[in-house]
Formats: C-alpha cells, structure tokens, sequence
C-alpha cells in the first residue's frame, strides 16, 4: 500500500486505577463476560482495516502479562492524565506510521463498542480533513446544578438528600461523547502538545483538536457503548455483551 493511502491505527490509554469501583484491582482487568474488560476492548478494536494497537499502561501494571492478546499488540507506559497517555501512545507510532495516517483513541472501560459502529467512522470520515468520534444525541431532561461545595452541609443548596437544580438546559443540539475518537497522528500530536504546553489538561481528543480551532465531526453510534465507571455498569456491560452475541 502505497504511503499516501493514510493507515488506521488504535491508542487505548489504560494506565488509570479506576478508584470510583471501589476495587484494588484496576477496572481495566475486572472480570467480564469471561474476560477482563481491557480483553474485550482490545478484541473489538482488531479489525482488519486496524494496522496495529498501542496500550498505554501504568508503570507498574502487572496485569498486562496475564492478557490473551488477539495479535501483536504494543504497550507503553501511559502518563498521569489521559492526555499524557495518549500523547505517549502518538509519540511511540511516529517512527512506524506517516503523519497523516488516522488514529483511533478507545477507552480501556469500553468493551461494547460495535465494530461495526468502528467501521462506520472509519469510512464516514476516511476523506475528512480533521476526523471526529462516535456520539450519541441527548435524550434526557438535562439539569444545571449548583457546584459542589468542600463542606456540602452548610452550604445553601446542598443538603443530605442531594443538590438542587438551577436551571434546566435545552438538550437540542447536545450529544453524549463517546470513543473512538479519530484524529490525523501530526494533528493530534500537536493539539496534545500544545495543550500540555499551556499547563491544561483535556477530557477527551476532541476537546483538544477543538482548542486549535478545528471541528470535529459526531458520528451516531449506538447507546450500548458504555464506559465501565461505577461497580453497577458491570452488570449493564454484562447484559450488552449477552445480547451482541445473540444480536
């Protein structure tokens, strides 16, 4: 294949401990459907049009080894926040893939994502001059609520049983993020840089590449792609994978 044709590669950033599970273990490695949760995210993104895949890993991570990897796989080690792991993850292609060439960002915790919610990124946006990500429209009430307060009790409008709400937002034109975010390799490297130059940190790729003035286009994926956050998404995870395999 010829340079000029741009490859598909994948970061995954899988260097956090993902404390909200209330598990030692780091929830990239928790059992689900059989596997750890990182197995399957890593299975889902072994595509053929998918050249190669870079995990961005703790220091000390002694649960890679214990993987079944679906092929060769690289790992490095992974940064404090998930925008030093993925600028790590960009700096270990370099030597091996061409400035314009697409990388797939994926969260470690999304082991649903459809492959053929991948394959649609890939081919919506294969001639698109900046990229975009996977989304889903808003479908709920969204509600504004008063910032959290060091001491909660005290403060006005936080109580026991919760916070209150000051203002309800108009959910038109509002999508849910989610991953893989797919970026040109030099782009996203210089929007990673620049960003971290500045002493900032970023949620997500996309935020990034928007911070350089460019626009990032929403691909609709499908609402089962979740993020392994909280014990309960375990049980969710679980039910989506059952019904994909029957699907």
């Amino acid at each position: 294949m010829s340079n000029n044709i741009p490859h598909y590669w994948a970061i995954v950033p899988a260097a956090g401990q993902g404390s909200r599970m209330g598990h030692t273990r780091p929830k990239q490695y928790l059992p689900l459907h059989g596997k750890p949760i990182l197995q399957h995210t890593l299975e889902r993104l072994n595509l053929p049009r998918i050249k190669g895949i870079v995990v961005c890993i703790a220091a000390n991570d002694s649960d890679w080894q214990t993987l079944t990897l679906p092929r060769t796989v690289m790992s490095v080690v992974g940064g404090v926040e998930r925008c030093h792991s993925v600028l790590n993850g960009l700096q270990a292609l370099q030597p091996q893939a061409q400035p314009n060439d697409w990388v797939l960002v994926h969260d470690a915790a999304r082991p649903c994502v459809r492959p053929a919610d991948i394959d649609k990124l890939m081919t919506q946006l294969a001639d698109h001059p900046v990229g975009g990500l996977l989304a889903v429209p808003v479908r709920d009430t969204m509600k504004r609520v008063s910032a959290l307060p060091p001491q909660p009790l005290p403060h006005p409008f936080w109580g026991e049983r919760g916070v209150e709400v000051i203002e309800t937002v108009n959910r038109e034109n509002l999508w849910h993020a989610l991953t893989p975010q797919m970026f040109r390799l030099e782009a996203l490297t210089l929007a990673l840089q620049h960003v971290l130059n500045q002493q900032e940190t970023v949620t997500d790729e996309a935020q990034a590449m928007e911070r350089q003035g460019y626009r990032p286009v929403l691909i609709e994926g499908h609402a089962d792609n979740i993020k392994v956050t909280l014990p309960q998404d375990l049980n969710l995870a679980e039910l989506y994978l059952q019904q994909q395999d029957f699907s």
